[in-house]
């Protein structure tokens, strides 16, 4: 058996699929122009597929458009959603009188817990 050796082929060096009768799907190419830079990018999409209006520009991050004809299509921004701060958030749940008696609560708290820290480091230092 030393004298013989298994032979095989390397995996993942070739696939055993042939694309013998494999039908290709119809495709179309679209230009998407950026707003900032002015980049124009091609994307390949299924020729039936519903093309996107916008699209990232790949080489800053801003919007791209998709190119019709001679001018660009129209993306309506107003039912996107506006980000919240923290802030924002804190206001949803209480009002600015709650808030500011929770502060003066807390205040009230760290200053009793420095008072009492700095009276205990006089007396360490005395003693």
């Amino acid at each position: 058996m030393a004298d013989r050796s298994l032979r095989g082929i390397r995996l993942g060096a070739q696939s055993l699929q042939s694309e013998e009768g494999v039908v290709f799907h119809e495709r179309a190419q679209h230009i998407y122009s950026c707003t900032s830079c002015g980049r124009d990018t091609t994307l390949t999409f299924a020729a039936d597929a519903e093309v996107p209006e916008a699209w990232e520009c790949r080489t800053c991050g801003a919007e791209a458009l998709l190119r019709i004809g001679d001018g660009h299509a129209t993306v309506d921004h107003s039912g996107d959603k506006v980000p919240r701060s923290h802030w924002d958030m804190l206001l949803e749940r209480r009002t600015l009188p709650e808030l500011e008696e929770l502060l003066e609560e807390r205040l009230a708290y760290v200053r009793a817990r420095r008072g009492a820290g700095e009276d205990v480091a006089v007396e360490k230092i005395s003693a």
